[in-house]
């Protein structure tokens, strides 16, 4: 009698549990909302979207991305959580520039990889990574990355974006489409802030052309978008400061 109620009972969890199983795929394809090429990916897509939205509040206006063709996503850096929240807000897939001692966790790799990240060797030449994503540019897919090369808060010290971004721009000419997130609980934090609730929010900003301007000039302007807008921080912007000083230097010169 023991063996048969317990056999029961394991049968009716089982069927629960597909049941449930079930349940959650056609959830995570109802929430898929950008296409990646392959049905479990899509499926995970959907699974982060519901993540973000319900477990960390994720507001956000969406990605202004082309339909088609490259573009670049430039994002102020506050968490280990950020990329989800932007690939939760994208209505294409992101191909993420991340650090390869990031990129080579073991247990993570395979996942990195399949979503088509490009690894960046920061204490080498940088010159592969940006190859491979201008190789993705021109292919027309959507590259992300986080200009400052880490984390970096509002409280810290005005600092310099990396340049790859600006050359990436020139050598294909996409638009950079700025972003900043906000509402963070767990800013600073790598892995513990994905599993800390959060009240997220995603700003999006018109696009920035940087075709025909120099380098320094179109990290000025990037980097005022990704500041805090409520606060006028344009006299902290370094790049800013680096172009007064030349033009300064100029004109003494000319003097």
């Amino acid at each position: 009698m023991m063996t048969k109620v317990i056999f029961l009972t394991s049968a009716a969890v089982a069927v629960l549990l597909m049941f449930s199983w079930i349940r959650l795929l056609h959830a995570c394809e109802a929430a898929n909302g950008a296409d990646w090429g392959n049905h479990w990916l899509n499926r995970l897509d959907g699974l982060n979207r519901i993540f973000c939205r319900h477990f960390h509040h994720l507001v956000y206006e969406p990605l202004n991305l082309p339909a088609t063709g490259g573009a670049l996503v430039a994002s102020n850096h506050v968490s280990g959580l950020d990329p989800l929240l932007l690939i939760a807000a994208s209505p294409r897939p992101l191909r993420f520039l991340i650090a390869r001692e990031e990129y080579d966790r073991w247990w993570l790799r395979w996942l990195f990889r399949a979503v088509g990240c490009i690894p960046v060797e920061r204490a080498r030449n940088p010159r592969g990574a940006l190859e491979a994503a201008r190789k993705a540019l021109k292919r027309g897919e959507i590259v992300a990355l986080f200009p400052h090369g880490h984390i970096h808060l509002d409280h810290h010290e005005p600092a310099p974006l990396k340049r790859g971004i600006s050359l990436l721009a020139s050598l294909t000419g996409v638009p950079i489409h700025p972003v900043r997130i906000e509402g963070i609980r767990a800013q600073g934090k790598t892995v513990t802030a994905v599993f800390i609730p959060s009240r997220a929010c995603i700003l999006s900003f018109v696009p920035l052309h940087c075709t025909g301007l120099e380098d320094e000039h179109c990290l000025e302007e990037l980097w005022d978008r990704l500041a805090r807008p409520e606060e006028n921080r344009r006299d902290d912007n370094p790049h800013r400061q680096r172009r007064s000083g030349k033009s300064s230097d100029n004109g003494e010169t000319a003097q």
